[in-house]
């Protein structure tokens, strides 16, 4: 559905966990990481970077970092016909700053550029994941990632062979306030 309002793609925007066979053509993931590199950062530190793995036996072997015999709820991303692997590494700046403020603006960075990715996606007609669970160094010996980087994030991407469903989100009466917390 390109060209829907933001709020329209918002509502239908969620978490895809099962993929038609089809590869997604490299020209439109190349538009969803354009969104992604556009992304707001703290001091324009920009700090991620990414790698898209499209190769089937590259992103079979990513697929299976994602679980093991203990942890299987991620065996669905076998299904998965690609994936970006977003990046980071910290300046010295961010590291001071997090330090000097409690809280990693380098994540929220980080956060902020896969949330433009999706929804790029979702305008594009595609479905997303974004991963946490991952076994980070065998992704990063795989893909022979430098050891200055941190795979911070995993997102699946791809067209979904699922069916639409409705989001159940909390009522913005339930989760907003005026002013303060308490009232």
């Amino acid at each position: 559905m390109p060209n829907q309002p933001f709020l329209q793609l918002a509502t239908t925007r969620r978490s895809v966990r099962r993929y038609q066979q089809r590869p997604v053509p490299r020209q439109v993931l190349e538009r969803c990481l354009e969104a992604a590199r556009l992304a707001p950062s703290a001091m324009n530190a920009q700090p991620c970077s990414y790698i898209l793995v499209d190769d089937p036996v590259l992103r079979d072997a990513v697929a299976r970092f994602t679980f093991n015999a203990i942890v299987s709820f991620n065996r669905w991303t076998l299904s998965a016909p690609a994936f970006l692997v977003v990046l980071n590494r910290s300046s010295s700046l961010a590291r001071v700053g997090a330090t000097l403020q409690g809280r990693s603006w380098q994540q929220v960075d980080t956060g902020l550029a896969a949330a433009h990715f999706c929804l790029q996606a979702a305008e594009e007609g595609l479905g997303t994941c974004i991963l946490g669970w991952f076994g980070e160094q065998r992704i990063k010996r795989l893909l022979r990632i430098r050891r200055e980087y941190r795979v911070a994030l995993l997102v699946t991407v791809g067209y979904s062979a699922e069916e639409p469903c409705v989001k159940e989100r909390k009522l913005l009466s339930a989760i907003l306030r005026y002013n303060r917390e308490g009232e």
